[in-house]
């Protein structure tokens, strides 16, 4: 028990510092759009592409891999080690041959695909080591791509690289990801074998209760979350200039976005994964929800405000907003068919980022026309109906165990009777 036990723990650093390393990739190209809109001499509209061309390339990974349900056919830290190995390279890609967005959208496509093949199987790697303690586990592996999308904002914030090494950081970090993943990473006591070919489950996912509320409130989830990733610096940057009195003591737009985005939703995955296996995993899920949506709209209020306020609201919103994100994970694995908990998690990734390209492209076309305050006071609608679809889960959950608990209880007291019974001969 105690080498299983220590077995889990190495594997749960391992699975979360390849997903750290790996999505370093994800907003690498974003993190310099300011650079890039000089080079290139593209609007801030048409660089959101950038981005976008990632979430789509992303969704379409993703519905592939469901589709034919790759990570529960292939051995998933397999799955994960070529996929890193594959951003790795479209992204130096980027970095060494893209001159304008003709060349580095396709690319920036290519990388979702390739990440699509790290990000789910992770999770299921991280659930295969772990059913106790699950929420913790999978809040971890959240925090570890919370934290791995931000480091491209930390390098350029801090040091005027040039956009290119930026890419090349990003580049070699998911390279090592790739190698770990390969070495390293196993899958746990707790896989299911291989599962024969359905892919008709994607559609069970959106018709049996328990998936269905799942999926609906990770969708309210996503309909916030990389919206405010994308554009958080934007915010921060336009909020400081509209700030009447001296931002000098302010710090940088990029490091204020990699405190809030990524030490802070490190923080929050962390306490809603563990408090999570304690008071119910849904119920939390739409406590975070209910936090995140109310920070939507304080952020509209406290918009031009003084920095240290800003910042304030920044923090608990970057910990509130990612804070559910492995408690969903947590759920979905533990509703849907345990043969299928791959193809789920794929698939609840897919719609949930598929939604993302909606607001990360309204988001600033909003901000342009009715002003920061609407666009950001806009994203509070998802988390706050999310809230709702958790905690009707929480209620079915509970009530699918107390079904369960009853069926055991009655097969226990009949069992035991017919122990005392006398043998009949």
């Amino acid at each position: 028990m105690g080498r299983a036990r220590g077995s889990a723990r190495a594997q749960l650093a391992l699975i979360a510092a390849v997903q750290v390393l790996v999505m370093a990739t994800w907003f690498s190209a974003s993190a310099v759009v300011p650079a890039l809109r000089g080079e290139w001499g593209i609007t801030q509209g048409a660089a959101t592409w950038l981005t976008v061309s990632v979430q789509l390339g992303f969704v379409t990974g993703a519905v592939l891999a469901a589709v034919l349900n790759l990570p529960d056919v292939i051995p998933a830290h397999r799955l994960v080690a070529v996929c890193a190995l594959a951003a790795s390279a479209t992204t130096a890609s980027v970095a060494a041959f893209a001159d304008g967005l003709g060349t580095a959208v396709p690319l920036r496509f290519a990388t979702g695909v390739a990440l699509a093949g790290v990000y789910p199987p992770g999770l299921k790697l991280m659930a295969s080591w772990f059913e106790r303690g699950r929420g913790f586990a999978l809040g971890l592996l959240v925090g570890a791509l919370t934290l791995g999308s931000s480091l491209p904002q930390l390098i350029n914030g801090f040091a005027a690289l040039p956009w290119r090494t930026v890419l090349y950081v990003s580049c070699a970090l998911a390279a090592a990801g790739a190698l770990l993943a390969a070495w390293s990473v196993r899958p746990g006591p707790h896989s299911a074998a291989a599962a024969p070919f359905a892919p008709r489950y994607m559609v069970t996912l959106f018709r049996e209760r328990g998936p269905l509320l799942a999926n609906l409130g990770y969708l309210g989830h996503m309909w916030e979350l990389y919206a405010v990733w994308t554009w958080l610096p934007a915010y921060i940057t336009a909020s400081q200039a509209a700030h009447p009195g001296r931002t000098a003591g302010a710090l940088p737009p990029g490091v204020t976005a990699f405190v809030a985005i990524g030490v802070a939703g490190l923080a929050g995955c962390l306490l809603a994964g563990w408090l999570g296996d304690r008071v119910g995993r849904a119920r939390l899920a739409a406590l975070a929800m209910t936090v995140s949506g109310t920070c939507c709209l304080l952020a509209a209020v406290v918009f031009g405000g003084h920095p240290l306020l800003v910042f304030a609201v920044l923090i608990v919103w970057g910990a509130s907003v990612i804070a559910d994100s492995g408690l969903f994970s947590a759920c979905t694995s533990e509703v849907a068919d345990r043969r299928y908990v791959g193809t789920a998690l794929t698939t609840q990734t897919a719609a949930g980022f598929l939604l993302t390209v909606v607001t990360i492209q309204a988001t600033p076309l909003l901000a342009e026309a009715a002003g920061w305050r609407v666009a950001v006071a806009v994203l509070g609608i998802g988390p706050l109906a999310g809230a709702v679809a958790m905690v009707l889960l929480q209620r079915y959950m509970t009530s699918v165990h107390s079904q369960t608990t009853g069926r055991t209880t009655v097969h226990t007291h009949e069992h035991d009777m017919a122990e005392r019974r006398p043998e009949t001969r």
